[in-house]
């Protein structure tokens, strides 16, 4: 023989009762209940597709991630046809300029943009990432100094 169960007991209050809306029926079917203000409901439109970032943002943001120092774009399209930007960062250490190439191309390769190549990571005190439409450098400030890129590519002289 099986025992009964207690009926469930309400510890909480209940919530308020909804007034219910009357329907309309016709011809047996039931319709439904109108919306407020007499207007029918809309579908949601499909959200617009995110704009696919660029690859300069992508490296830029990974730039400011990683908080690289002295950051400068340059856009060299008029100047060469190896590349369209050429972006030019220091880093505080030679650790630090190995760990802000592998954030950038760690980002890169998630936004979808593969490396061509990646020279200098070994020794760390100046690290070129090819990117093809970018060309990212990221130096030591002793480095950076010696070679001054930005000041070859800013004024556009070709030596």
């Amino acid at each position: 023989m099986t025992a009964k169960r207690p009926p469930a007991r309400r510890t909480t209050a209940a919530p308020p009762a909804r007034a219910k809306s009357a329907t309309k029926t016709t011809a047996g079917k039931t319709a439904r209940p109108a919306r407020a203000g007499g207007t029918r409901a809309r579908p949601k439109a499909a959200a617009a597709p995110k704009a696919r970032p660029t690859l300069r943002d992508v490296v830029l943001g990974a730039l400011a991630e990683l908080k690289a120092v002295n950051v400068k774009a340059l856009d060299v399209r008029g100047l060469t046809d190896i590349t369209d930007t050429m972006v030019v960062a220091s880093g505080t250490s030679d650790r630090h300029v190995k760990s802000i190439a592998d954030r950038v191309t760690q980002r890169c390769k998630e936004a979808g943009f593969r490396p061509f190549g990646v020279e200098g990571e070994r020794d760390g005190e100046w690290v070129l990432l090819d990117l093809h439409d970018v060309v990212l450098h990221v130096m030591l400030p002793r480095v950076r100094e010696f070679y001054a890129l930005e000041k070859l590519w800013e004024g556009g002289a070709a030596a």
